[in-house]
């Protein structure tokens, strides 16, 4: 097996105009990234260009849709080493070829980069997101590359994309039962982005994200509204008109 990726055949025809010689590079990509205990950034950064361009070339939205789900799926199969790096290098190459997106082609990248999401927390969810420094890694991850709060690079149109998927993503993963510690953490690079954007949409993106609903119920918060709420009509009905007295 060759030791540079740049040098495996599977590189450029992931971009191949002919689906089946996209297919058998991507399965051959699959062997070399499993068979990988550490890749290097560079290395990574040219496999999700491939990647990227495999992605473009693939129509009708099924099948778009099932690639989309075989690329979020290749961290299921990688060296616990590579998850991250490999993570990272996708949002770095997002958000570098973002402004290249042609308007007809952006569903399928959207579509791409909410598996990928979910990927990532599905990753970081084994044993109750019990590897603390692995989440901490990737939220430094979000927030260097799609939710960097002040890096004008960054294409806004990402970001919006992120915030407006996150608690989604997480809901899918984690359900009702949060470790609030957890969520918190989780939730750090939005809470960053909403305090430090220089941008004001992108700041008031980040606190509806905060305040979703979802995340008040998995504090609690919804449930101590709801008691309130109870108590409040209880005590309405104690105090309503029961008619005319005799």
């Amino acid at each position: 097996m060759a030791t540079e990726p740049q040098n495996s055949p599977f590189i450029k025809n992931l971009a191949s105009s002919d689906k089946k010689t996209r297919d058998q590079a991507l399965s051959s990509l699959r062997t070399y990234l499993s068979n990988r205990a550490s890749i290097p950034t560079l290395d990574l950064l040219k496999l999700w260009k491939g990647l990227f361009y495999c992605l473009w070339m693939q129509d009708k939205p099924l099948h778009q849709q099932r690639l989309a789900r075989d690329l979020a799926s290749l961290v299921d199969i990688l060296h616990a080493d590579v998850v991250l790096p490999f993570l990272d290098c996708f949002w770095k190459t997002m958000a570098r070829e973002w402004v290249n997106i042609e308007a007809l082609r952006m569903d399928k990248y959207l579509f791409l980069i909410r598996q990928e999401l979910n990927a990532s927390w599905r990753y970081l969810s084994r044993n109750r997101w019990g590897d603390k420094e692995k989440v901490e890694k990737y939220m430094r991850i979000l927030e260097e590359t799609p939710l960097n709060a002040v890096d004008v690079k960054i294409p806004n149109g990402l970001r919006y994309h992120v915030l407006d998927i996150y608690v989604d993503e997480l809901e899918k993963v984690g359900g009702d039962g949060w470790d609030l510690e957890t969520l918190e953490v989780l939730l750090e690079p939005v809470r960053k982005l909403q305090e430090e954007s220089k941008t004001k949409a992108v700041r008031k993106a980040a606190k509806e994200v905060l305040e979703d609903a979802r995340l008040k119920k998995w504090r609690g918060e919804e449930v101590e509204k709801k008691d309130e709420d109870a108590e409040m009509a209880e005590d309405g009905a104690d105090e309503e008109w029961g008619g005319i007295e005799d």
